[in-house]
């Protein structure tokens, strides 16, 4: 039987034997161990020998379960980032329904994508989806459905939400991001007197963003301009709409 395919990892549509002893390993459970493996010493560092290691298993009686690290890394991104929240209602009365629920599952994928950094670079590039990924499609298309947009505009809406979401993903530890941010404001600090009569205004802007250092502040904005953007191309659609006939 030939091994089975990335999409059937993913969705598990190959079927499992039935007869036989029970698996030492379960395939859930080594890429857990591989997710766990990637967030502390990043994905560069992940290999079939290492997460045989780690398991206390030949890295032969991983190929078992999975053909090789292109096929984990699919599924560990599916499990990485989980399935979707659940989004606030759709308020048809609301000016824009749609915006809330659009702000919620954007500050989500943001959090997923940051308590596993190195699912910032399997999402790039054309690949099988799997049924999370699926999922978190499916609920911001939902959320988009009476907008007017047409298919590719609301497709298009995603790629940039999660476009910024993923942009603002320090691809480093939390421990790593704490210190390179104590590094730069050091650096700051040393620069402000010798650089305050060149760069004024850049100066100024710094100092009175530094309360905020370090918060979801280039997020939140980030979102809320998207959305605004968003909410004129639909005003504008509707407001060039032919009058429906009898209403």
């Amino acid at each position: 039987m030939p091994p089975p395919t990335t999409v059937e990892l993913l969705w598990g549509t190959r079927q499992r034997p039935k007869r036989g002893p029970k698996p030492a390993l379960t395939l859930e459970s080594i890429v857990a161990a591989a997710i766990a493996l990637a967030d502390a010493e990043g994905l560069a560092n992940l290999s079939m020998q290492r997460l045989a290691e780690r398991l206390g298993f030949t890295k032969m009686s991983l190929y078992r379960y999975v053909p090789g690290k292109a096929e984990l890394t699919a599924l560990m991104l599916d499990a990485g980032l989980g399935a979707p929240p659940d989004l606030p209602p759709v308020d048809p009365a609301a000016a824009e329904p749609w915006r809330e629920a659009l702000r919620v599952w954007c500050e989500t994928i943001h959090e997923r994508f940051r308590a596993h950094p190195w699912s910032l670079e399997l999402v790039i590039g054309v690949r099988p989806i799997g049924p999370n990924e699926m999922a978190w499609m499916e609920a911001a298309l939902r959320a988009l459905a009476d907008t007017g947009l047409t298919t590719a505009e609301r497709l298009d809406t995603i790629v940039l939400l999660t476009g910024h979401a993923r942009g603002l993903v320090h691809p480093v530890s939390a421990g790593d991001a704490d210190a390179l941010q104590e590094q730069v404001a050091a650096q700051f600090a040393e620069l402000t007197d010798a650089a305050a009569l060149r760069f004024p205004a850049a100066i100024a802007a710094f100092a009175e963003a530094g309360a905020a250092a370090g918060g979801d502040g280039a997020l939140r904005f980030g979102i809320d301009r998207i959305l605004d953007g968003l909410g004129a191309h639909i005003a504008r659609r509707r407001a060039a709409a032919p009058p429906i006939v009898g209403s």
